[in-house]
């Protein structure tokens, strides 16, 4: 690699940061599990493996957060994508008839 213009780069991305708006991103939404005494751990741990596609150490690890500390982030998805999987989990839940609370909120 050469490193001739070495300079250049640098003057480019700067004046490439400096102009892009920083409202591009779009806010993100964090989906959180919430605990209550009934749901049995392997459905919580099956929601996550099913609708987050969490392997199932992990899913495990999660649902022991939430057991412990009665809530746990499961991810940061975009607004759509948190709403779906909320409303997938609570769907789901229900169908099953667990009371397992899932929400969004900003992140």
């Amino acid at each position: 690699m050469s490193h001739d213009n070495d300079d250049d780069r640098e003057d480019e991305t700067g004046v490439a940061t400096k102009t892009r708006p920083k409202t591009q991103r779009p806010p993100m939404y964090k989906v959180l599990l919430l605990n209550d005494d009934y749901t049995p751990m392997e459905f919580v741990v099956h929601i996550l493996e099913r609708f987050f596609g969490l392997n199932h150490a992990q899913s495990f690890e999660i649902m022991l957060t939430v057991h412990k500390k009665g809530l746990a982030v499961v991810g940061v998805f975009s607004f759509e994508v948190a709403e779906t999987k909320v409303v997938q989990v609570m769907d789901f839940a229900r169908r099953h008839q667990h009371p397992l609370q899932c929400t969004m909120e900003k992140d």
